[in-house]
């Protein structure tokens, strides 16, 4: 059964281990911000700085593990249609669009989303670390080191899918920032399978 997260909100769901989480970007160019954090310990969750670290690349992609703090495999990407994804940077919220972009009465941003999604399940704001941002298009200048955000390369259509190797708690947003997604903010479809 697919599910869909209507544009800028976010969603917090349990996915077993051995069973997949397909997300789909059903219009093209939208991000989804994904967190999660081990269902028995909380204080378990997912770690940028360790996936890349092991990966020893800034582009996950199909076969790669995604890492916890405790340097555990959490979720393995089976398949993976677009192949450019971010883990650098932060979930948007009230502050990156009132520092970034000065609105002067900001949306509450995926972070805000994911926090309001995960507080069911006893994760406190302070506990959301680095998301790994499906579809999300972030170009590294390799001569200056400055951080691009590009149209996500995604069709519609395209999806990622992951097979969870522990006990989870998911988190999903369909993102918030207009420039992270080419100006427009549209849903993002998600099943579990297994």
């Amino acid at each position: 059964m697919t599910h869909e997260i209507p544009p800028r909100s976010g969603v917090a769901f349990r996915l077993n281990a051995g069973q997949r989480l397909r997300v789909i970007d059903p219009k093209g160019e939208q991000v989804s911000d994904m967190l999660a954090f081990n269902a028995a310990d909380t204080a378990e969750v997912i770690s940028s700085g360790r996936s890349l670290d092991y990966a020893s690349r800034l582009y996950l992609t199909t076969g790669d593990p995604l890492y916890s703090n405790r340097s555990k495999v959490m979720l393995r990407i089976i398949e993976d249609t677009v192949g450019r994804h971010d883990f650098l940077l932060t979930p948007c919220s009230k502050d990156t669009f009132r520092i970034i972009y000065g609105d002067e009465n900001p949306h509450r941003g995926c972070f805000g989303n994911l926090a309001a999604a995960l507080a069911p399940y006893g994760v406190l704001p302070d506990q959301i670390p680095t998301a790994f941002n499906i579809f999300m298009n972030v170009v590294v200048d390799p001569k200056t080191s400055a951080l691009t955000v590009e149209p996500p390369l995604s069709k519609a259509g395209d999806h990622i899918l992951f097979e969870a190797e522990q006990d989870l708690i998911i988190a999903l947003t369909a993102c918030s920032a207009l420039q992270s997604n080419n100006h427009s903010f549209k849903p993002i479809h998600y099943a579990v399978e297994g």
